[in-house]
Parts: structure tokens; C-alpha cells; sequence
């Protein structure tokens, strides 16, 4: 069953970024369904917050979908290679966002390995947010996308992990937010094979 719309309303960044811990992504890419279980996140706090795209409202071309209500997919170019995913939450004006760093692959595993040419299927296929995107067919076409579509969407199948088996930590890759770096705004669940190094 799709995630109801009112799960990505929750102006709680940080308790949605837990909560979609265990959740399962699909996406629906030329009639080519493929996902699995969200095993890593980062919470992205919004205006207050210096490690995320919208710090300070900054309001561009590209942070436009931040702003939106929430339930809909912020998708931007990382390095000019790597296609990102983001979940954006909270209610109209306030751009909080949820990055979707790994998932536990389940279901079109043969269409993956292909988008991400692997001749053996190995925990990268889908470990850091690049390799998310790539495996399930993410391009920035599907930006403000609604997680109520059929090409990208969200399911609670019933799968939840207890808090001693989810570490929170500190971001990857935001050095640059000073002391915002430091926050434990990264999830993970413990001991997967698909989360994103470090994942200790």
C-alpha cells in the first residue's frame, strides 16, 4: 500500500527520515518496475539547516520543488554525473527534504544490474544515492514528480527496524556546513550490506 500523503507532511524531517527506514521504493521506468527496502537516509532540515539546498529559503530554479507540499520528489545532478533523490516533506513553503542514500534491493534485480552495468550483482548496485538512482531509472524528468504516481512511488509492506538496530550519525559529504555537518541527521540500518561506506 502506498504511503498516504499525509506521512510526508510530518514537518519533522529528522522523525521522517527514521520512519522511511524499512519503507520500499518502486520505480515504473518503461513499464520496468524495479525497488526495494530504503536503507540509509539523510534529513535535510530546510531554511535553518547549512548543509541543505534551500539554507537561508534560498529559492532557485532548482530548489523550486523543496518548496512544494510535500509527497513529491526532488531529483538534481550531483558532479554533473550522479542523479539524486530526495523526498520532499513538510507542508508548502517550508523545503525540508529527505535524501535516499541506499535500499536493499527486492524487486527487479536483473534490471538494475543492467542500468548499472554489473556483470555480477555485488552491495553497490544500490549503496549511496548515485548508485540509487542510476539502478532504479531516477533522472531529473521525474523531479516533482508525486510519490502517488505510478512511476515512482512508496509502500509500507509492514517492515519496521527497533532503534537498536538503526544508527544515526552524521551526514556524508557536507563538510562545508561548519557545525550543521556534525548533526545526526544520517540513517542506517545496522549491519546491512547495502548501506553506504562508512557504516559503522
Amino acid at each position: 500500500m502506498k504511503l498516504p500523503e499525509s506521512f510526508y507532511l510530518n514537518n519533522n524531517v529528522i522523525e521522517v527520515a527514521r520512519n522511511l527506514l524499512g519503507k520500499y521504493l518502486f520505480t515504473r521506468i518503461d513499464g520496468e518496475v524495479a525497488g526495494g527496502y530504503i536503507v540509509e537516509t539523510e534529513a535535510y532540515n530546510g531554511s535553518v539547516d547549512k548543509a541543505s539546498h534551500a539554507f537561508g529559503n534560498r529559492l532557485t530554479q532548482r530548489t523550486e520543488t523543496m518548496f512544494r507540499q510535500g509527497g513529491v520528489a526532488y531529483v538534481y545532478l550531483c558532479y554533473g554525473i550522479h542523479e539524486m533523490l530526495n523526498v520532499v516533506t513538510s507542508v508548502e513553503g517550508q523545503p525540508h527534504a529527505v535524501l535516499i542514500r541506499a535500499i536493499n534491493p527486492t524487486v527487479g534485480l536483473d534490471i538494475m544490474q543492467y542500468r548499472r552495468n554489473m556483470a555480477v550483482v555485488k552491495p553497490n548496485i544500490t549503496a549511496g544515492p548515485g548508485s540509487v538512482g542510476k539502478a532504479l531509472g531516477i533522472s531529473r524528468k521525474l523531479n516533482g514528480i508525486s510519490y502517488q504516481s505510478d512511476e515512482l512511488w512508496i509502500e509500507d509492506q509492514g517492515l519496521s527496524f527497533p532503534d537498536e538496530a538503526v544508527t544515526a550519525g552524521q551526514r556524508i559529504g557536507v563538510a562545508y556546513a561548519g557545525d550543521d555537518a556534525l548533526l545526526p541527521y544520517r540513517f542506517y540500518v545496522k549491519g546491512n550490506v547495502y548501506v553506504s561506506k562508512p557504516n559503522r
